[in-house]
């Protein structure tokens, strides 16, 4: 249990340094060597913390927490608006987490 407790922090730490990626983007526009260096750094690093994830978890769980943590970090960070197609995007997600989860259970 603990090893998905960290599993998920990774998970969490991965999502956000995608949208400290998409930040520094933003932010540093007119410092061009700044922005891409920054963008390079915290995609390396969002990297890194999803192979972490995927030791104790699976790609699933793994992806679908990166995805939500990104998503709303850019919406509660710069209220960035959450269309229809992330919902649908994330609903799919998990709709293929729970078949994977009842195909399992039947093996």
């Amino acid at each position: 249990m603990k090893n998905k407790k960290a599993g998920y922090g990774w998970a969490v730490s991965a999502g956000l340094n995608a949208a400290l990626a998409a930040i520094s983007a933003k932010l540093f526009s007119s410092h061009q060597i700044i922005r891409c260096g920054l963008v390079v750094l915290f995609n390396l690093t969002m990297w890194g913390c999803y192979v972490n994830s995927l030791r104790p978890l699976s790609s699933l769980q793994a992806t679908l927490t990166n995805f939500l943590t990104s998503g709303l970090a850019g919406y509660f960070l710069f209220e960035e608006p959450l269309p229809f197609q992330w919902f649908s995007g994330a609903t799919l997600i998990l709709s293929k987490s729970s078949i994977h989860k009842n195909k399992a259970r039947t093996e």
